[in-house]
C-alpha cells in the first residue's frame, strides 16, 4: 500500500476537489505510479481529519476522471490509464516560425485549473448567447488582467469588450476606424497578421520608417500628412519583428503627432506582460481620448482559449461600432473559454501559467543570445517569444532557405516587410520548440550557418 499523504490546506475549492487535484498531481510527478494501492478511504479520512463521505466523494470523482480504478474487497489502485503520456518529441521540421508560448512547464496548473470551473454556478450561462461586450464575469476578469499585467490604469470591466483573440480584435478595430481602401499606417516591418487583414479586407498599408528606437516621429508625420491616413497601429512593446520597446520619451512624441494630425491609435499590447519592470505606461493611458488597446491571453496563458480584450478610447461612437462589428462577424463573442479563464483569473491559475511562462521565455532568450551573440539584437526587454537577427534581404533568404533544408521552419523574411524602408532580417520564435535541447541544438544550427556561409550574412549584420 502507498503511503500516501497529500496536502490539502491550501487552495479554495471544495476539499473533496482538492483531494482529486492532489491525486492528479501526485500522478503527474511520479509520486503515485499505475498500480500503487491507496489508502482505504476510512484512514485516509483520519490521517487528514475528514469525513468518510468527503474522501469517498473524491474516489469516486477521481475513477470517473481515469485516475484510480476501485474493486471491492482488494482496494483502490492508481489506474493504467493515469501514466503521463511523455510529451511529443520535437520533430521536424522544427518550429521557430510561429510566435507561441513556451507552455510546455505550465501544463500542470491547467487540469488543477479547469477542474474548479466546473463548480461555478454561472456555469450555464457559457452556452447562452452572450451580449455583444460579453459576459460582465469575462469582462471583469479581463479588466483585471489589464490592470494587473498590462498596467492599464484606466481598464474596468464597464470599458472592456470581449472578442475571440488578438486577430479578432485588431479586425474589430480596424473596420470600427477605417473603411476599405483606407490607408493604415503602420511599423514598416509589422506583425504578418496585420498584412493578412489588410489584404483581406482591402486596406492599404503603409509602413512608417523605424529607427533602433522604434517609429519614426518624423516619418510618421510626413506619412500622415502625405496620404491623410487616419489609423496608426503599433506593437509598442517588444515590436513584431524587431524586439524594439518604445521607450516614455518616443511614446510621447508619436502621441504628439497623433494629435497634430488626428490620427487614431491602435495599440496591439500582445507582448506587455513580458515588458521589464519599470516599462512606459501603454497609450491607452498616455491618450486615452484616441487609443483603442487590443490585447489578449494567447501569449502568456493560452493560445486556445482564443480570448482578447478591447480597451476602445473615451467616444461612444467608436464603441457602438464595435459592438455592431461583434454582432455582424459572430453576434456574440464565446464564453466558454472566456469563463474558463475569468476562473484562472479569480484563483490564481492565470498568473502561475504566466510566472511559468515568462520564467522560461528569459531562459529560452538568454539562451538565443548566448548562441547567437552579436548576430542577434538586444530585444527591448529581458524576456521574448522572439528575437531578431537583422540582415540584408538577401542573406535572410539565404539563411531561411539553408534552415529549412535542415528542418528547421522560419518564418519567411518578407512576410512582416510593408516597405521598403523596413529593417530586413530573420525572426526567430523561440516557443514553438517544447523541448529547450532542441531549441538549443536549433539554435547552434542557425549560429553554424551564419559563420558558414561564405561571411555574407555575417558582413551583413548591423
Amino acid at each position: 500500500m502507498k503511503d500516501w499523504q497529500p496536502d490539502i490546506s491550501k487552495g479554495s475549492a471544495p476539499v473533496y476537489e482538492r483531494l482529486v487535484s492532489a491525486l492528479e498531481s501526485g500522478v503527474r510527478d511520479g509520486r503515485l505510479v499505475p498500480g500503487d494501492r491507496l489508502p482505504p478511504q476510512r484512514d485516509l479520512a483520519h490521517r487528514l481529519s475528514l469525513s468518510v463521505g468527503t474522501v469517498s466523494r473524491a474516489y469516486v470523482e477521481a475513477e470517473r476522471r481515469g485516475f484510480i480504478s476501485s474493486h471491492v474487497g482488494r482496494g483502490s489502485f492508481v489506474a493504467d490509464r493515469a501514466r503521463p503520456h511523455a510529451p511529443p518529441h520535437d520533430t521536424g521540421p522544427l518550429d521557430m516560425a510561429h510566435n507561441v508560448p513556451p507552455l510546455d512547464s505550465a501544463e500542470r496548473w491547467i487540469g488543477e485549473g479547469l477542474s474548479r470551473v466546473r463548480q461555478r454556478a454561472d456555469l450555464g450561462t457559457a452556452v447562452k448567447y452572450a451580449p455583444p461586450e460579453g459576459l460582465a464575469s469575462i469582462r471583469e476578469a479581463g479588466a483585471s488582467w489589464l490592470k494587473r499585467r498590462h498596467g492599464v490604469t484606466r481598464a474596468t470591466a464597464e470599458q472592456v469588450i470581449q472578442c475571440n483573440g488578438g486577430q479578432h480584435g485588431l479586425a474589430l478595430a480596424f473596420a470600427a476606424l477605417a473603411r476599405p481602401g483606407d490607408t493604415i499606417l503602420c511599423e514598416a516591418a509589422t506583425y504578418p497578421g496585420i498584412r493578412t487583414l489588410a489584404d483581406h479586407a482591402g486596406y492599404r498599408l503603409q509602413g512608417v520608417a523605424m529607427d533602433e528606437r522604434g517609429i519614426d516621429p518624423e516619418a510618421l508625420a510626413r506619412c500622415a500628412r502625405d496620404t491623410g491616413a487616419k489609423v496608426l497601429v503599433t506593437i509598442p512593446t517588444l515590436q513584431n519583428p524587431t524586439t524594439i520597446t518604445l521607450d516614455a520619451a518616443r511614446r510621447a512624441e508619436i502621441i504628439e503627432v497623433a494629435r497634430a494630425h488626428d490620427l487614431m491609435i491602435v495599440e496591439d499590447d500582445a507582448y506587455c506582460v513580458f515588458a521589464d519592470a519599470g516599462a512606459a505606461d501603454c497609450f491607452a493611458d498616455l491618450a486615452p481620448e484616441r487609443t483603442l488597446m487590443v490585447a489578449g491571453v494567447s501569449k502568456a496563458v493560452a493560445p486556445g482559449l482564443r480570448l482578447g480584450f478591447l480597451l476602445p478610447p473615451d467616444n461612444e461612437d467608436i464603441r457602438d461600432r464595435l459592438l455592431l462589428g461583434i454582432r455582424a462577424f459572430g453576434y456574440s463573442p464565446p464564453s466558454l473559454g472566456g469563463l474558463v479563464f475569468s476562473q484562472w483569473e479569480q484563483d490564481g491559475t492565470a498568473d502561475r501559467i504566466a510566472d511559468d511562462v515568462i520564467t522560461e521565455s528569459e531562459a529560452r532568450t538568454q539562451l538565443a543570445s548566448s548562441i547567437l551573440g552579436k548576430a542577434m539584437a538586444v530585444p527591448g526587454a529581458g524576456r521574448s517569444l522572439h528575437v531578431w537577427m537583422p540582415m540584408p534581404m538577401l542573406d535572410a533568404e539565404r539563411l531561411s532557405a539553408r534552415a529549412l533544408r535542415a528542418s528547421i521552419a522560419l518564418t519567411p523574411p518578407d512576410g512582416p516587410i510593408v516597405d521598403a524602408v523596413a529593417p530586413s532580417g530573420v525572426r526567430l520564435c523561440l516557443g514553438g520548440l517544447r523541448s529547450r535541447d532542441a531549441l538549443e541544438q536549433a539554435l547552434r544550427d542557425i549560429a553554424a550557418m551564419l559563420t558558414t556561409a561564405g561571411g555574407s550574412a555575417a558582413r551583413g549584420l548591423v
